[in-house]
């Protein structure tokens, strides 16, 4: 998605449509580049109400003049991506809405023609507005990350349920279970027989066969998974591998929060989307900057990982690091500079061969 200054979205277009997007409905409503509300509706979330909504937006937007327009959509990604594909079938401009703060909305009240409006008059107001994210190949990524995030929970929160009832068998049992490692134990679960001991320990016995086959399964499951994700990966950037310290999934991140050309005006705005933009915190004759809290905390998280894995291998890095420890600077402040500059060089990266 492209960034425009809002100033300039006023002057491009003769009025903007907000839409609060539902389950069940979508709530319209048109206003000029200056804010003022001219019409409002609600229409199902069907490809049916999309065109009833387009139809609608025509006949407003070309009574003021050229009749060009944008879309303010709220939810874009989530409730609204059905009428966001109807949109861009149509060839029709839409931004993504800015989430208003809480406080304010709170304060002037909460309905669904309120929100519509509310997501009009953001893009107008905003500093920078976006066009949501793309299809095809990027939501494929976003698919397989998104399952392997719930393989990956699912799993540890079965290995965690697998040692707990361990921990609680005979003394029979934790013997055969207390020197192997978690995958022999794993294993060795679903070889245990039920065919002697109390009601209890035949319960216990099927039970941890029943979690350690389950737990082979997401095994399974993740390994066929990050073998798609690598493929996607080649086939979008495979020149993203190259780059010390960057494996399939921190790849698939970078991109699907990349999306797609022109989505970000520079590297400044892909640093700032991933939370590594520097946030001033200097205070009399300290100079200095910290971590900034704020932004895409899974892009974050996959830039800490790639930091992290230079840190360990990468010997250009750890010079980086000797260097900068010499000057003073701390831990914190060292993997703030590194996270930023892998961004820099990421955004580089997929903007030049993605």
């Amino acid at each position: 998605m492209s960034f425009i200054l809002a100033e300039r979205l006023a002057d491009r277009v003769d009025a903007v449509i907000g839409v609060d997007t539902h389950t069940d409905t979508h709530t319209a409503a048109v206003t000029t580049p200056v804010g003022t509300v001219l019409a409002e509706i609600t229409v199902p979330a069907t490809a049916e109400g999309a065109g009833v909504l387009l139809a609608w937006a025509g006949r407003h937007t070309t009574a003021l003049g050229t009749g060009r327009r944008a879309w303010a959509l709220d939810g874009a990604r989530s409730h609204g991506v059905g009428l966001l594909r109807v949109l861009r079938a149509a060839d029709e401009y839409v931004l993504e809405a800015p989430k208003p703060a809480t406080g304010r909305r709170r304060r002037g009240g909460k309905s669904d023609a309120l929100d519509a409006v509310r997501a009009a008059r953001g893009v107008l107001a905003a500093d920078h507005v976006a066009t949501p994210r793309t299809d095809g190949d990027r939501e494929a990524l976003r698919l397989l990350h998104v399952c392997r995030r719930h393989y990956n929970d699912t799993r540890t929160a079965t290995i965690n349920l697998f040692k707990s009832m361990i921990l609680t068998a005979d003394e029979n049992l934790r013997a055969q279970m207390r020197d192997l490692s978690t995958l022999r134990q794993i294993q060795h679960a679903t070889t245990l027989t039920t065919a002697t001991g109390s009601d209890l320990d035949r319960l216990r016995r099927t039970q941890l066969t029943a979690l350690a086959e389950q737990i082979l399964t997401l095994d399974r499951l993740l390994k066929a998974n990050l073998t798609d994700i690598r493929t996607l990966v080649n086939k979008l950037c495979p020149t993203l591998l190259d780059q010390p310290g960057i494996g399939p999934v921190t790849a698939a991140i970078a991109l699907t929060a990349w999306s797609h050309p022109g989505r970000f005006r520079n590297e400044a705005a892909f640093a700032s989307l991933a939370g590594v933009s520097p946030v001033p915190a200097s205070s009399g004759r300290i100079i200095r900057h910290r971590l900034n809290r704020g932004g895409d905390r899974t892009l974050n998280s996959a830039l800490h990982t790639i930091a992290k894995a230079r840190q360990r291998c990468h010997q250009p890095t750890k010079d980086y690091i000797n260097r900068r420890t010499t000057e003073g600077r701390t831990p914190a402040e060292i993997t703030r500079n590194l996270k930023r500059y892998i961004a820099r060089q990421i955004w580089r990266t997929l903007e030049a061969t993605a």
